[in-house]
């Protein structure tokens, strides 16, 4: 269980300001909200979590407005005054709360930041927008990364990719939040006795038409208040991750991988899908991610065997026996699940796609060695970039006799050449890829 450092107290706003800078510093927000929410007050932690990820998913909005409104760039070390005036601008463009609340507690934090040189700066940024804002929205209203809130590089490469619809449809999702969806354990519950159990604990919800074990609630609550969360009847995992299990086609007496596979929620439910798989092996790269994978398997009674190694690796860690089935889910842009990490706007970079396709290409390679044959391997991203999809497995295919890629019959998501690809949907599943691979005849290396 991670713990996190002892922080003094701060008001929401200023651990928000602090959680921004660091990630303008080029930390994650996965990484930083354990650390920073214990030191707000628990009334206001969902206050902090709103001011973090709004005021992340409009940054390349807000990052203009900063440029406009501050006459002098601020050094990095005052980086925590640059996320307190994120905070407040998000609140004036984008919250239901009062512009004078706002602006009289934003304008407060900087004496709990330890920077009460600033109060004047900040005060006059804020006034200054609330005074020109439809001004400054309309001076903004043909300016691309604006309107759309997304960094020119990505707003690029999907409009080489997608027809503008799906474009817009794309951008759109992002910059919402995105729904809490559950997976029933089948094993346990039926997902029609465990929606009933959410309608007596007063939890509105409804079936996810795709994923045949999910729900999905109207509104997010805390785990603890979901009806025998803590006895594994449920977990939380998006609808599109939740379709992976059954592109497996998991049958008795298979030997399973799950290739990178922290958090675990795919890891969990192909066990709950089939319990009668021969052994599970997952991998993971990151010891401490493997820790969530471990709680996971133990709050639902499941086993697996985790390895901590790079997939890629296999002296590493393969035993020379083949598998039946893997689950390759590659590290990715995370291109499809922006809405529910909004510092993706500012810490992924161009290059990072090409370092991202040289590692699913290794990955892909390697772990087709440890296939059975007449094995099936599932490759899956969270990202919409073809590249890091189609494009894998196009290349990956090309010159080799021992695979068949197999046609994904399903309702969900768009037909790609190689697979099917599902865009982030408001109100709906995050952005996920899908290619079934078969292998046959033998192996040339």
């Amino acid at each position: 269980m991670y713990k996190s450092k002892k922080l003094k107290m701060l008001p929401p706003r200023a651990a928000a300001a602090k959680v921004i800078a660091n990630v303008l510093r080029g930390q994650s927000l996965s990484t930083l909200l354990p650390e920073y929410v214990d030191s707000v007050a628990e009334k206001d932690r969902s206050l902090f979590k709103e001011m973090c990820f709004g005021s992340l998913r409009w940054y390349p909005q807000i990052a203009i407005l900063i440029k406009q409104l501050v006459q002098k760039p601020l050094k990095e070390k005052d980086l925590e005054i640059q996320g307190l005036i994120a905070c407040g601008l998000y609140q004036l463009a984008h919250m239901r709360i009062s512009e004078h609340a706002s602006i009289n507690e934003t304008v407060a934090a900087t004496k709990a930041l330890n920077r009460i040189w600033a109060k004047g700066l900040v005060n006059a940024v804020l006034r200054t927008f609330q005074r020109e804002k439809l001004a400054l929205l309309d001076e903004y209203k043909d300016h691309l990364v604006f309107q759309h809130a997304h960094p020119k590089w990505l707003i690029k490469k999907l409009n080489e990719a997608w027809p503008p619809n799906d474009v817009l449809s794309i951008i759109e999702a992002n910059n919402q939040r995105g729904p809490m969806t559950l997976r029933v354990n089948t094993t346990k519950i039926s997902r029609n006795d465990y929606l009933a159990k959410l309608k007596d604990a007063d939890i509105q919800a409804h079936k996810t038409p795709n994923a045949s074990s999910g729900i999905q609630l109207l509104s997010a609550v805390d785990v603890t208040q979901l009806p025998e969360f803590a006895s594994g009847a449920v977990s939380v995992q998006d609808e599109a991750a939740q379709l992976a299990a059954s592109l497996l086609q998991l049958e008795s007496g298979q030997r399973v991988l799950d290739a990178c596979c922290a958090p675990g929620g795919k890891t969990c439910h192909m066990l709950e899908m089939q319990p009668k798989i021969a052994s599970l092996v997952g991998v993971d790269s990151e010891p401490r991610r493997l820790v969530r994978v471990k709680e996971n398997l133990t709050r639902l009674d499941l086993c697996a065997k985790l390895i901590a190694a790079d997939a890629g690796e296999l002296t590493s860690w393969w035993d020379k026996k083949p598998f039946q089935r893997i689950l390759l889910d590659a590290p990715c842009s995370a291109t499809g699940v922006i809405r529910r990490h909004p510092d993706i706007k500012i810490l992924r970079k161009p290059a990072d796609i090409d370092k991202l396709i040289t590692t699913q290409t290794r990955l892909l390679q390697r772990l087709w060695q440890t296939l059975a044959n007449e094995g099936i391997l599932v490759y899956a991203t969270c990202s919409v970039l073809p590249e890091e999809n189609d494009h894998i497995v196009k290349s990956f295919i090309e010159g080799r006799v021992d695979v068949e890629v197999v046609t994904i019959q399903a309702t969900w998501g768009k037909t790609t050449p190689y697979g099917r690809q599902l865009f982030p949907v408001p109100k709906g599943h995050d952005g996920f890829y899908y290619a079934k691979l078969r292998k046959v005849g033998q192996t040339i290396e």
